[in-house]
C-alpha cells in the first residue's frame, strides 16, 4: 500500500465508508489528498487509511467532526479533546439529573402544589445561568465596605455551588431561593449592616475568629453559653467601636443584636433552604446569630446583676 494511490471510490470500497461521506472529509480539510490524476481527480495515500482509523474510532464515541479536524491537524492534542469531552459529557449529566429532580418533584404531589412548584421550578433549569443571577445579585447587595476575602466568602455562603445530583428536595430549594431574591426589600437588611458598619470597619476583620469558633460550636452540637466564641464576639464589635469588654458594654451589644434577632422571615427561610440545597455543609447565619444571642445572654448572666 505505501507505494501506490487509491482513488476515492476505491478508498470507499476499502472502508465501507460512502464516497459521499468521504468527500464531506476531503473539502473539510480532515482526509489529506495525496495527489491529483490527470484528470484532475483526488488520490488518497497510506495516511489517508490512517486517518479514517482515528475519525471511525472518535465518532464512535460521538465525537464532533470540528473536535476531531483540531486533534488530525495538530491543533488540539488528543488528551486535550478526550479532557473537553469529558467535561461536556459530565455537564450534560448534570443537567439530565436536574431535570429528573426536577420532574420527580412535580411527580410527587397535588395538582395544585405541582402548579406552584412548576412556576418556581422553570427558574433554575439553566444551571450556569442561574448560579450566576444569584452571585451577581449578592455582589450588588453585599456592602461595598466588606473586604474583598471576606466578601468572597460571604457570596459562597449565599450562592453556592448546586449539586450535580440534586434530590428533589434540593431541586426545589435551589428555585425557591432564587424566588426569594427577587422580592421586594428582602436585601434591605444588607444596606441596614452597612450603615451599621460604616463608621466600623475594622469589624469585617476582627469578626473572623468569631464566625469560625461558631460555626465550630454549632457543628458540635454544643449549647449556647459563655466561652471563646461569645469572647471574640465581643471582642470583634468592641474593637470596632474603640470600646472595651465591659459588663456595659455587652449589655448594650446584647440589646443590638436582639434587635436583629426576628430576621426578616424570608432571610431566615433562605438560610434554612440553603441548609437544603448544601445539606447542611455551610453554617447557618441563622442559627449561629441565635446561638451567639443567647451565649452573649448567659455570659451576662455569669456577671451578676448590674451594679
Amino acid at each position: 500500500m505505501t507505494h501506490r494511490t487509491w482513488s476515492i471510490g476505491e478508498l470507499a470500497a476499502g472502508t465501507g465508508i460512502a464516497v459521499k461521506t468521504l468527500r464531506y472529509y476531503s473539502d473539510s480539510g480532515l482526509l489529506p489528498v495525496a495527489e491529483r490524476s490527470s484528470g484532475g481527480h483526488r488520490r488518497y495515500g497510506p495516511e489517508a487509511w490512517e486517518r479514517i482509523g482515528l475519525i471511525r474510532r472518535l465518532r464512535a464515541l460521538d465525537t464532533p467532526i470540528a473536535a476531531i479536524t483540531r486533534v488530525a491537524s495538530g491543533e488540539q492534542a488528543l488528551g486535550d479533546l478526550v479532557e473537553a469531552e469529558l467535561a461536556a459529557v459530565k455537564e450534560q449529566l448534570t443537567q439530565l439529573r436536574w431535570r429528573e429532580a426536577t420532574l420527580r418533584a412535580l411527580d410527587d404531589c397535588a395538582d395544585g402544589e405541582r402548579l406552584r412548584r412548576l412556576e418556581i421550578l422553570a427558574r433554575v433549569q439553566r444551571l450556569p445561568q442561574a448560579r450566576r443571577t444569584l452571585t451577581d445579585h449578592w455582589y450588588r447587595e453585599l456592602p461595598a465596605e466588606m473586604p474583598k476575602r471576606r466578601l468572597d466568602l460571604m457570596i459562597a455562603m449565599l450562592s453556592p455551588e448546586p449539586s450535580r445530583d440534586p434530590c428533589p428536595a434540593a431541586a426545589l430549594a435551589y428555585a425557591e431561593i432564587h424566588v426569594l431574591v427577587s422580592t421586594p426589600g428582602f436585601t434591605r437588611w444588607t444596606r441596614d449592616h452597612a450603615q451599621e458598619m460604616r463608621e466600623a470597619p475594622a469589624f469585617y476583620s476582627e469578626i473572623d475568629e468569631a464566625a469560625a469558633l461558631t460555626a465550630a460550636a454549632v457543628r458540635q452540637g454544643l449549647r449556647p453559653g459563655p466561652g471563646a466564641a461569645v469572647n471574640a464576639f465581643v471582642s470583634a464589635h468592641a474593637r470596632a467601636r474603640r470600646e472595651s469588654d465591659t459588663p456595659a458594654f455587652r449589655r448594650f451589644l446584647h440589646t443590638l443584636v436582639s434587635r436583629s434577632s426576628g430576621f426578616d422571615p424570608r432571610l431566615r427561610r433562605y438560610w434554612d433552604l440553603l441548609d437544603t440545597v448544601t445539606e447542611r455543609r455551610s453554617l447557618n447565619m441563622t442559627t449561629a446569630h441565635a446561638w451567639l444571642t443567647e451565649g452573649l445572654s448567659l455570659s451576662i448572666a455569669e456577671l451578676g446583676p448590674r451594679c
